[in-house]
């Protein structure tokens, strides 16, 4: 098989195939930042507005920004505790919260506004079931991790 002679661990498929999952997620709401502000700036220049991204304050900007940069915020500590956890604690166990993260990631788009209204007198609330089960999911991989790395140097 050439795939384990290039040296590939098939043991990692599940965190790998988590981390492109989430990678996917992350460029498509990228993409969706990218493709509101142009919807936004054709409404303003056909309204003779002038629109800007970063001080205009317009609401369906805020909120797609938010949301690419929410995921960009949490990716760096999700994914490294993941693969930590697969590597020294348990690649299953690694996988599946992994899977549920993501899953909870791609769900927050959809609690946070919509785009008709965009972002602004929305009820933090309203994005706990996608930001309450990414925490567990941290403080699940995190603890399996510290308790693993402890006992090994103190071992």
């Amino acid at each position: 098989n050439n795939f384990i002679k290039m040296g590939s661990k098939v043991e990692y498929l599940g965190p790998a195939c988590v981390t492109f999952a989430y990678l996917v997620l992350y460029y498509v709401l990228m993409l969706n930042a990218g493709v509101s502000k142009r919807l936004i700036e054709r409404e303003y220049k056909a309204k003779d507005k002038k629109f800007d991204r970063y001080f205009g304050q317009d609401r369906r900007m805020l909120r797609a920004d938010r949301i690419h940069l929410n995921t960009l915020e949490h990716m760096v500590p999700f994914l490294g505790m993941m693969w930590l956890h697969a590597v020294y604690v348990d690649v299953n166990r690694a996988t599946i919260a992994g899977i549920v993260g993501t899953f909870a990631r791609a769900l927050y788009p959809f609690l946070l506004g919509s785009w008709k209204d965009g972002l602004g007198l929305i009820n933090t609330k309203s994005v706990y079931p996608s930001t309450m089960p990414q925490y567990a999911v941290m403080i699940y991989l995190t603890q399996g991790v510290a308790r693993k790395l402890i006992g090994l140097v103190l071992s």
